[in-house]
């Protein structure tokens, strides 16, 4: 079919206005709508190739609604005098590019869009209305699609309904029982979208609902039956008509070929320079893409809009201060700035060994500061003392009614720490902001600027090498160190411009963000500054044995094998397996080659013994080499212990990350696993904690099924494998076999992350057919579990993400892909991520209930370690059995689920006797 593209662009003109920083032209004219407008439209036009295309303004003056009511948006606040000075360049600029452009008097953008929408569909024409408008809900049907460019969500039919809860017939109906307080439109006092949702799913109908009205009780019954008169007025204001008088019809609106001259004195006007240097340097400016009508004027391929930044804001001016002046006239800006962003330069990039050599300040966009105390190379200017600028700013920075901004401030506190000042009133992070918008996208500064503001930016690698030919930061020019430091500083500031409305916007992100991730950044960084104890001794032992029984199993299978040869080289491993001893291949590599992976290795053990050697001699490996020989050469010198850093922007699902070293992956399942436990130890006369949330997962599964039966089991406080096995055998629970409780142990947990029969087979050694058959009669005792699979799988693919209990968005990329494995793992993922996230919640808010606790009650105890659902502790001996007393409660009272949390507290003198 062919496409028609409708934007709503007043709608958009707005969106842009309040979500882009200020930007202007040297002159001082405002550009942040007509450059997020102008983005919009460049995307939409690349990416859905449309054979007819409009952009729809609001023509000023009233409409024929403002006849039927005359409160019609009486509320709404005038327009801002900087967006109304950019309407008039937008609409000329629209023009220029080519593209269609309408405004009818009397009639509003919703009307004429609906209007033209159902005549493409008349005239078989597929149709896309891009706004961030819910009215416009009520148009969808077959053929007819909206979306939100800003967001990329999409609704269809299905997305209309995963989103409002009703039908998009349904729609016009629900907003009419809650009224449009945008437009000053009275709905049902009281009623909202979900019981208006409710009751249009009872009844069917707004009509329905009317007929029914006097059996709704309760007060938003009598409410509903106080506003009958007035629901087929409000209605009448709220329906989307499609029957106006229009100069033009779908297949008039061909875009057309831009006019070039016009166009580029429109660029050069507002300083749209990046766009300016695709016109001078010949490329295809992608704001000049269209569709067929521009193509055959002659115009070359697009290119891709995101590799085309557009100029930041004029008179970038940043300034290296390197006299006492200067610093005193930034002292007295930041102490009167309401929010400024800091940055750190730092000798190395290690948190407790860092030396700051510079630091850089921004307060508004394109202006900024980097004071330089530590560079050190020949013929470096003549900088400030480091004790001079760290006492002049340390009132400051250790402020706490001060807000200060940054990108990764937990490593500038890290920094900060080890010149002794503490860094307070850290208010937000631009990495853990963009997290929260979009946890599976990169969260660099670099991705950040070019994503959110279209503005390229100095990598780190520009001003100082790479590799071998690296320098240091201090031996940076401070020209070229300032020019990297405090666009660093101000691009955080323009980029948290950029991302904050968004959250405060949405009460969900605004918790997620304000109550979990900001808050449990504090207490990473007093558990990273913290660190824990090891017994270098114990990994030294540890080492020596496992490199004993490495040695042993090489020489195993050497003669398993009849030759020498190399267990960690997969050629050699090939030549053995598959030419030598001519064993089954069981897959290739991308390659073509035999592949010899675990998976692999694991079905070829089953019948051949040389495999199930490699597979040992492999896991012992790794962890002589990842932990025994590699932990005590990472303790830091200066406190002797050894310190992780706790990553919270890595994981999508919110799962915390550690590295260097990775404290999270030590292997439990094995002995020899758990023996490395035993070098994470308490310091004399104290005692390690483990706190642990017993099954979280499996409780979360019955919050968000609310299968009465599982949520039964586990207000009964039984052994849920052991009741489930016996609900699904149908035998007592006294009589439940070890086996029945181990494949329901499996059932239970690979639901969780969506496991298919195929799976299921595989991991309990039975056919298929067994295992599906498992699955079934567990389904039949627990369909709410079946019902909450299929209702995530249909709401993910109608949205594109899923939530936790507490509103984190789980993005699923690959939700709708064409690849059926891709989107088959998708799927899966979609079922797991919103336990695995909403457990990753409960943890970061066990984490911050048990430092406040902590600090409240002036403890000595420590945080030092979290691992999966785990915490760790580190206590005197006086205070362990008052933490062991407090920590269930406190880790179970952060959240309130259908079924009761439970925590599994234990102590002892090293990790492992803990856990």
């Amino acid at each position: 079919m062919a496409k028609l593209v409708l934007v709503d662009g007043s709608s958009y003109l707005y969106r842009a206005f309040h979500a882009l920083p200020d930007l202007r032209t040297s002159k001082g004219e405002p550009t942040g709508a007509l450059r997020g407008v102008l983005s919009m439209l460049r995307r939409l036009v690349i990416d859905d190739k449309p054979d007819y295309f409009a952009v729809v303004f609001d023509a000023p003056g009233k409409t024929f609604r403002d006849g039927w009511y005359a409160e019609y948006k009486a509320n709404r606040a005038a327009m801002p005098d900087d967006l109304a000075l950019q309407i008039a360049p937008l609409h000329e600029l629209v023009r220029a590019h080519g593209w269609p452009l309408l405004m009818v008097d009397g009639v509003e953008a919703d009307d004429v869009i609906g209007t033209l929408a159902r005549a493409a569909s008349e005239a078989g024409i597929a149709t896309l209305i891009s706004t961030s408008d819910k009215d416009l809900a009520q148009l969808v049907r077959p053929g007819v699609t909206l979306m939100n460019t800003m967001t990329n969500e999409r609704l269809d039919h299905d997305g209309v309904v995963a989103k409002f809860g009703v039908r998009p017939d349904q729609v016009l109906d629900l907003l009419t029982l809650t009224g449009d307080a945008v437009d000053n439109i009275p709905g049902v006092p009281k009623v909202g979208p979900k019981t208006a949702a409710k009751w249009l799913a009872q009844y069917g109908s707004l009509d329905e609902v009317v007929a029914h009205a006097a059996a709704i009780p309760g007060v938003v019954g009598q409410n509903l039956r106080d506003t009958l008169a007035w629901l087929p007025e409000g209605k009448r204001l709220l329906t989307v008509r499609c029957d106006c008088d229009l100069p033009s019809m779908p297949t008039d609106l061909r875009v057309v070929a831009p006019e070039a001259d016009r166009l580029r004195a429109l660029y050069e006007r507002f300083e749209f320079k990046m766009w300016l240097q695709d016109i001078a340097r010949g490329d295809r400016d992608p704001s000049l893409a269209g569709a067929a009508g521009a193509a055959s004027a002659g115009t070359v391929p697009v290119t891709d809009p995101v590799a085309s930044p557009p100029v930041p804001p004029p008179r970038v001016e940043y300034e290296t201060v390197l006299d006492e002046a200067a610093l005193s006239r930034w002292l007295h800006k930041i102490g009167r700035a309401e929010l400024v962003s800091v940055d750190t330069s730092t000798s190395t990039s290690d948190p407790l060994t860092a030396e700051i050599v510079g630091i850089s300040l921004a307060l508004e966009p394109a202006t900024g500061c980097y004071i330089p105390f530590g560079h050190r190379y020949a013929g470096a200017p003549t900088q400030l003392g480091t004790s001079q600028v760290l006492d002049a700013l340390t009132p400051w920075l250790a402020d706490p009614l001060r807000p200060k901004l940054g990108q990764n401030l937990k490593y500038a506190q890290h920094a900060l720490a080890n010149h002794g000042i503490d860094l307070r009133g850290c208010a937000h992070d631009t990495e853990i902001e963009s997290y929260v918008i979009e946890s599976h996208k990169p969260h660099d500064l670099e991705g950040l600027a070019r994503r959110h503001l279209d503005l390229p930016t100095i990598g780190y690698d520009a001003v100082t090498g790479k590799g071998v030919h690296r320098i240091p930061f201090d031996q940076v020019a401070l020209d070229r160190a300032t020019e990297y430091a405090a666009e660093n500083a101000d691009v955080a500031l323009r980029v948290h411009r950029t991302m904050m409305p968004q959250i405060d916007a949405d009460p969900k992100l605004q918790r997620i963000y304000a109550a979990i991730e900001m808050p449990v950044r504090d207490v990473l960084f007093k558990m990273e500054r913290a660190g824990v104890l090891i017994d270098s001794d114990i990994l030294a032992a540890q080492s020596r044995d496992l490199g004993a029984r490495v040695s042993a199993l090489e020489q195993e299978a050497h003669q398993l094998a009849g030759t020498p040869f190399n267990l960690g080289s997969p050629k050699q491993l090939c030549e053995i397996l598959f030419d030598r001893m001519q064993l089954p291949i069981r897959r290739k590599t991308p390659t073509g080659q035999p592949s010899t992976d675990e998976d692999v290795l694991q079905e070829l053990a089953a019948s051949y013994p040389l495999p199930n050697v490699l597979l040992e001699w492999r896991a012992l490996a790794k962890l002589k080499s990842t932990y025994t020989d590699k932990l005590p050469a990472m303790v830091n010198a200066r406190t002797g212990r050894l310190h992780t850093t706790f990553s919270q922007t890595t994981a999508v699902t919110g799962r915390l990350a550690s590295t260097e070293p990775n404290l999270q992956n030590i292997p439990v399942r094995t002995a020899d696993g758990r023996r490395i436990r035993e070098a994470f130890v308490a310091p004399p006369a104290h005692t390690l904690i483990s706190a642990d949330y017993s099954q979280v997962e499996l409780r979360i599964m019955a919050h968000l099924s609310e299968d009465p039966a599982l949520v039964k089991a586990f207000e009964e406080g039984d052994d849920i494998h052991r009741v489930t096995a016996a609900d699904v055998f149908d035998v007592p629970k006294a009589d439940v076999t070890a086996d029945q409780r181990r494949t329901i142990k499996a059932v239970n947990f690979g639901l969780i992350y969506g496991m298919s029969a195929f799976g299921l087979a595989a991991q309990l050694g039975i056919e298929r057919r067994a295992a599906a058959e498992f699955i079934e009669r567990y389904f039949a005792r627990y369909p709410g579990v079946a019902v909450y699979m299929a209702r995530t799988r249909e709401l993910a693919r109608a949205q594109g993400y899923v939530e936790t209990v507490f509103g984190r968005r789980l993005f699923l990329p690959d939700i709708r892909a064409a690849s059926g494995p891709r989107r088959a793992g998708s799927e899966r993922a979609a079922i797991n991520a919103p336990m695995q996230g909403t457990a990753a919640d409960l943890v970061k808010l066990a984490m911050i209930a048990v430092q406040d606790y902590l600090e409240r009650e002036r403890l000595a105890t420590r945080l030092i370690l979290q691992v999966h659902d785990e915490l760790v502790l580190e206590s005197p001996d006086a205070e362990v059995a008052r933490i062991e007393r407090d920590l269930p409660d406190l880790m179970t009272s952060v959240a309130e689920l259908r079924v009761p949390l439970k925590v599994d507290v234990g102590r002892g003198p090293n990790w492992e006797r803990a856990h």
